[in-house]
């Protein structure tokens, strides 16, 4: 069944439920001309739609609190048939964020607050995430760490920073690179990189002793430091083959965490992945 025509956009912010004259050039004002000085995020609703009686206050009050940020516009589907079939509206509460005209990101659903202000952090432009994409594409050059160290000591709640630089550190300094990342966990998009980064730490921290597993790991802690990812991972392995137990499974998580960070295309998860489900399974 169609959606019923759609007249009236209600528009958040600093102009919540101010109802505005039916106009077809509302949508063109409101949010793609606006969404060029600022993200604008819409809220596709219906007065019949339970959901989004719940979804509404939220979005509205967090519209509120951040209209530095982003504003708000409300678009009633029972009054706009043209704009919600124009952007496939099929089921609401259903939410999209326009930034320079385009259509950047979406969800549907009453989801709670966290969720929402995850999303927002998630895809919100920030004019520091393209600096550090800048920053991280220098790495390796004269100076690229100590920019990354600079970057985090000036944004310390930019996730992706604190992330990357313990990456870099987690080898030589694995008690910094854990702390970097203490604070990132579950529910975080952010949260299985953190983790397999504190697997990383406790590896290079661990005291390893003269058992046949001990001595492999010890020699692992000393190739990563050493930059030779293959002579660590063949340790790693070896370890884990010989004490499946040792030191918690650290031998086992790490080479998982190992093998997430290089990723997939990796000549070395390519060689030794299937090694270790072999040794192991």
């Amino acid at each position: 069944m169609g959606l019923p025509h759609v007249r009236r956009i209600y528009v958040a912010g600093n102009r919540l439920n101010k109802k505005r004259k039916p106009d077809k050039m509302d949508f063109k004002t409101a949010v793609i001309e606006k969404s060029f000085e600022k993200p604008v995020v819409v809220d596709f609703w219906a007065p019949w739609c339970g959901p989004c009686r719940v979804l509404g206050p939220v979005i509205e009050k967090l519209a509120a609190e951040q209209a530095d940020k982003w504003e708000l516009v409300k678009l009633n589907t029972e009054e706009d048939y043209e704009v919600a079939e124009r952007y496939n509206i099929r089921s609401i509460p259903n939410v999209k964020m326009f930034y320079q005209g385009e259509v950047v990101a979406e969800f549907m659903g009453a989801i709670p607050r966290t969720a929402i202000e995850r999303w927002l952090e998630e895809h919100l432009p920030d004019g520091r995430k393209e600096s550090l994409t800048h920053i991280l594409s220098r790495l390796n050059s004269d100076g690229g760490l100590s920019e990354l160290e600079a970057f985090v000591a000036q944004n310390p709640d930019v996730a992706e920073a604190r992330v990357a630089l313990a990456r870099e550190l987690v080898y030589d300094n694995p008690e910094r690179a854990a702390a970097l990342v203490q604070t990132i966990h579950l529910g975080d998009k952010l949260a299985d990189r953190a983790e397999d980064l504190r697997t990383l730490a406790e590896l290079m921290s661990v005291e390893a002793d003269g058992s046949p597993a001990g001595k492999l790991v010890a020699g692992a802690q000393q190739a990563l430091k050493n930059k030779d990812n293959e002579t660590a991972i063949r340790n790693i392995i070896e370890a884990a083959t010989a004490d499946k137990t040792y030191a918690k499974e650290l031998p086992r998580r790490a080479a998982i965490a190992l093998f997430r960070l290089w990723g997939p295309q990796d000549e070395l998860t390519k060689n030794y992945r299937w090694r270790f489900d072999m040794a192991l399974y």
